[in-house]
């Protein structure tokens, strides 16, 4: 009895899972598994957000700590110039040294590199294929005749194929624009050395010129002591004491004025390289005053190599290949892309009626043919080739400019040493009259101030030799010393700097 009884269940069960309403029961479950399954699929593969907040007080505390002795730092000075330095922390700085601290800490740099990153990020947004849709719309028909449920269910899709290369041209596009972004980065890496070169010349010539200064101050008091005391001894009148007098004051004016400047290019050297003036504390600054442009710098292939490798120039080529490769995108554009349609519809009739569709759009380019974008993109590409011209013909300018410039401040230079080794040999005839006795302290004087006042000369005759090398180096984006920087070319720097990207938090 009991075996009969659980086998009249197990057909009760059977007949049910014949019945309509139990395949309505199990296609409706089907769907919903399958709905889940792939919500579970798209949340697993979706970036999820971590927010990265930004403090004003802690990013001012970072910048404030930065040292020449960070250990982040002398990792990247060993990496750049291919082997280890001393045990000891660097503390001389040369302008090679000091270019490397500039790539390492300077905020400008950062910019430009997380600039780069996004124009990289890019490409891959380019490469993306557009998703293709579903859509469940259904109805209700209650005038369905002998059909058990009113519910008509049709799922749709939308499959989206897109037509004349308009990926590869979108990615094309998207590569050039990293590339210009890339340059750029290069570029700003050279101004960021530029200004380092810059400023640890003035800095370096400020020094010398209080140096120089307070000597000539030295030597301007004492002649004033000996006047006084002729003065007081009624061998020279008021008149000839009074122009000593103020020649003390201006002097000690400008050794005030020199101590004043020397401060001011101090913190311009600081904020050249990204850091503080207290970072420069205990630091030795040298600028190398016997860099001279070499042969190589001045040649007509230097001059060429310029106008066909700076890295602004690289830039807007690569400008204008994005904008021809966004011409071909606007062109590609004409043509429509398809989109695919396949569709079920469910109804459950009498006899479980199913329907199956396959649909075809094509938009008709009738009266929209892309023209306006086209002629937009033609324009663009005109005007990225007039700026490549511009900045050309530009760039041809600076190096006769900078070319000229240099070669004159070379030739004042020379004739400023040829005027301070007289100088220096009249000093050195008065030094011996004196010890002869033909010439008194007051005469030894007046040559140690003139020779003091040619140093001063001869000073600012190198310091324009080397601003005018470095406006020449700027033109051609080319150092001086080796044409190289540390042994390694800047471009390679610049990619070298990029694995510092993970300290930008550190160093932002």
């Amino acid at each position: 009895m009991k075996h009969r009884t659980l086998t009249n269940d197990r057909l009760a069960e059977t007949r049910d899972a014949t019945t309509p309403e139990f395949g309505v029961r199990r296609s409706m479950f089907n769907v919903e598994c399958s709905v889940f399954i792939a919500l579970l699929v798209l949340a697993a593969g979706c970036v999820r957000f971590h927010p990265q907040p930004i403090s004003a007080e802690q990013t001012a505390a970072q910048l404030e700590s930065r040292r020449l002795d960070d250990a982040g730092l002398r990792k990247f000075v060993e990496q750049c110039q291919g082997h280890d330095l001393a045990p000891r922390p660097v503390t001389n700085w040369d302008l090679n040294t000091l270019t490397l601290a500039a790539l390492y800490f300077h905020p400008d740099l950062a910019v430009a590199r997380a600039q780069w990153r996004v124009a990289d990020a890019g490409v891959k947004t380019a490469g993306q294929r557009p998703n293709p849709t579903v859509s469940v719309t259904p109805g209700y028909d209650s005038g369905i005749p002998g059909n058990f449920s009113p519910w008509i269910v049709p799922v749709t899709t939308d499959i989206p194929i897109e037509t004349a290369g308009k990926r590869a041209k979108r990615i094309d596009e998207a590569r050039d624009a990293s590339r210009s972004a890339w340059w750029n980065l290069v570029n700003t890496a050279w101004q960021i050395r530029s200004a380092v070169r810059s400023a640890l010349l003035d800095y370096t010539v400020a020094r010398q010129r209080a140096e120089l200064v307070q000597q000539q101050l030295a030597v301007q008091e004492e002649l004033v002591k000996r006047m006084r005391q002729r003065f007081d001894l009624g061998e020279i009148s008021r008149p000839e004491l009074t122009p000593m007098l103020i020649a003390l004051d201006r002097a000690k004016l400008d050794a005030g004025d020199a101590q004043v400047q020397l401060a001011s290019t101090r913190s311009r050297l600081a904020e050249s390289l990204g850091v503080t003036v207290d970072a420069l504390e205990g630091q030795a600054l040298n600028f190398d005053f016997t860099s001279r442009a070499p042969a190589e710098l001045t040649s007509a292939a230097a001059r060429r190599v310029a106008l066909l490798g700076r890295s602004d120039l690289q830039a807007s080529l690569a400008d204008y290949a994005a904008a021809q490769d966004d011409l071909r995108l606007e062109i590609a554009k004409q043509y429509p892309d398809l989109h695919l349609g396949p569709g079920y519809a469910w109804n459950n009739g009498n006899a479980g009626d199913s329907q199956w569709q396959l649909g075809l759009t094509l938009e008709l380019p009738i009266l929209d043919q892309n023209q306006g974008p086209i002629a937009e993109a033609k324009a663009r590409r005109a005007l990225a080739a007039a700026q490549f011209t511009a900045l050309q013909a530009k760039v041809i300018g600076e190096i006769e400019r900078a070319l000229s410039g240099y070669q004159a401040a070379q030739t004042a230079w020379e004739t400023g040493v040829t005027l301070l080794a007289a100088e220096q040999r009249q000093q050195q005839s008065i030094e011996s009259q004196q010890r002869i006795g033909s010439a008194d302290r007051v005469d030894l004087l007046g040559a140690q101030m003139e020779y003091a006042i040619g140093r001063l000369g001869n000073l600012d005759g190198e310091a324009k030799l080397q601003a005018a090398l470095g406006a020449l180096e700027d033109a051609l984006q080319r150092p001086a010393n080796n044409l190289e920087i540390a042994g390694t070319t800047l471009t390679n720097i610049v990619q070298k700097s990029l694995g510092t990207s993970e300290n930008e938090e550190t160093h932002p």
